[in-house]
């Protein structure tokens, strides 16, 4: 049986805490930033836990993970 390989795009996305929870960074920071509130925008530099319908498939594509 061959090595599992990490998928490295996922592996750039995500990041896995010390008890096993998936964390990613939120969308729609990079450009169009005139429009969006300062409240908004900090609390979109925050990391967020990834939806529980996609840690299954996350999981797959991060197989050394926790």
């Amino acid at each position: 049986m061959p090595k599992m390989k990490t998928k490295r795009a996922a592996a750039k996305r995500f990041k896995t805490t010390g008890t096993g929870k998936l964390m990613k960074m939120n969308a729609n920071t990079s450009h169009i930033l005139n429009k969006k509130t300062t409240k908004r925008k900090r609390q979109l530099r925050k990391a967020v836990e990834v939806d529980e319908s996609n840690v299954k498939m996350m999981k797959r594509l991060l197989p050394y993970s926790k």
